[in-house]
């Protein structure tokens, strides 16, 4: 009968500022990409972030963009940035995006 069934699926991110929740910019400066870098893998002597875990800018700074599928995918590297964030205080931004597939087609 041409009847399309859709499903929506939340996909989100977290974007992990530089900064403390009060303001003050967090310290070593290259955290993010020591965090980063533990995602990362090594490809023709070149570090590769992971799409999971990386460095982004947004809105003009340097942050830490955590997809929440590595929750799903390695959830000890999740809970341990999460963690991190949490006891350090760092700004996050959730981020997310409906994405439908359409089922039957």
């Amino acid at each position: 009968m041409g009847q399309v069934l859709s499903e929506q699926k939340k996909h989100c991110k977290y974007i992990i500022e530089g900064y403390t929740e009060d303001g003050r910019k967090f310290r070593p400066s290259d955290w993010i990409d020591r965090v980063a870098s533990m995602g990362a893998t090594y490809h023709m002597q070149r570090l590769v972030y992971s799409d999971l875990l990386h460095p982004e800018l947004y809105e003009g700074q340097k942050c830490l963009v955590l997809d929440t599928e590595l929750e799903i995918k390695n959830p000890g590297m999740y809970q341990y940035v999460m963690n991190f964030v949490k006891s350090n205080g760092l700004r996050v931004t959730q981020v997310c995006e409906l994405v439908e597939s359409k089922l039957g087609s």
